[in-house]
């Protein structure tokens, strides 16, 4: 199949045409990505499901700053493309993912995705082939009534239950269905997807130094006035029950701000949860390795220079170090 953004006349300098940094959340990608799209005149392509709401900055991690790198800015994309409330969702991100990169490639640029969203990458890398699923308000409503255990019992005997996000609310399960369903009952047109050829890294810290950075990050957000940014959105009018849907910091603040929990008991509920989310995205990302999709894994506790050399090499297929290369820990 050619490439559906294949440019005449344009040669490849690299085996490579792609970059892809992920790992688990508070890892370290975005300066990474940032530092390395400004080495190889290239920008960022966001691969992460909720920084592509507005106004969700710092429960996002949106760190702005990363993407300035010695002193110049460094382009970025798919980051504040929607309003809070919308469900933006995988075939919505496989579009305008290969717009950015159709446009990317057009003017000679280099791709750079940086993202810890473990099913957004991999329909980046994996080459998954998408459709769009119009709402059926008559099966929505016939589900409505169900317990979240009833609904999953309902998808898993249409599919097997590999993503575990589709049953972390009642929404969500009722969508995935309707998926599944109109799978059944339809032909499907599926969407193009541009081929690449990426090379695939990720950073990665032992088990007890990411529970650390992960609850250093949490203290810090909070007193960065992350609390306010719920409550600011809460009085926008954005409905308590849209927000708990994001899950995580919106989730357990939201829960916290309408009186479900006290201060110490979100706290506590939102560190356990944000562990677990990281042990998910783990597990996802052995999921791809089981796959076949190679990552090379780089230690998160090397200094930020030696990250960015190893990652040039990589690139150019220069002889790299094999203990610079980091084993993935247990969950």
């Amino acid at each position: 199949m050619n490439d559906i953004c294949d440019i005449p006349g344009r040669t490849d300098k690299m085996s490579y045409d792609m970059l892809v940094i992920t790992g688990p959340t508070a890892s370290g990608k975005t300066a990474l990505a940032a530092a390395l799209a400004k080495k190889l005149g290239g920008e960022v392509i966001s691969a992460d499901s909720r920084q592509v709401y507005r106004k969700m900055n710092i429960g996002t991690g949106k760190d702005y700053n990363d993407y300035i790198f010695d002193g110049k800015p460094v382009p970025y994309h798919l980051i504040d493309i929607a309003d809070p409330g919308y469900k933006y969702n995988l075939f919505e991100y496989q579009r305008d993912f290969t717009n950015v990169l159709c446009d990317m490639r057009s003017r000679g640029v280099f791709p750079v995705v940086c993202g810890g969203s473990g099913m957004y990458i991999d329909s980046i890398v994996s080459g998954y082939r998408m459709y769009a699923v119009p709402p059926d308000p008559e099966l929505r409503a016939s589900l409505e009534s169900k317990s979240l255990d009833e609904l999953a019992e309902i998808l898993s005997s249409l599919k097997k239950l590999h993503n575990i996000t589709d049953l972390d609310t009642k929404k969500r399960a009722i969508r995935a269905i309707e998926i599944e369903r109109f799978n059944t009952l339809h032909p499907v047109k599926h969407s193009d997807s541009p081929e690449n050829r990426p090379l695939i890294t990720g950073i990665l810290y032992s088990r007890e130094a990411r529970r650390e950075r992960i609850s250093y990050r949490l203290r810090q957000r909070i007193s960065d006035g992350l609390i306010d940014e719920v409550k600011h959105m809460l009085e926008e009018g954005i409905s308590p029950e849209t927000l708990i849907y994001y899950g995580l910091e919106y989730k357990y603040i939201t829960l916290y701000l309408t009186g479900k929990l006290t201060f110490d008991e979100m706290f506590r509920a939102l560190e356990i949860a944000i562990h677990q989310f990281a042990k998910r995205q783990m597990t996802w990302f052995r999921g791809m390795e089981r796959k076949g999709v190679r990552i090379h894994w780089i230690n998160g506790g090397l200094p930020f220079e030696q990250k960015v050399e190893y990652v040039l090499k990589k690139l150019f297929q220069i002889s790299v170090e094999p203990l610079k290369e980091f084993p993935l820990p247990d969950n």
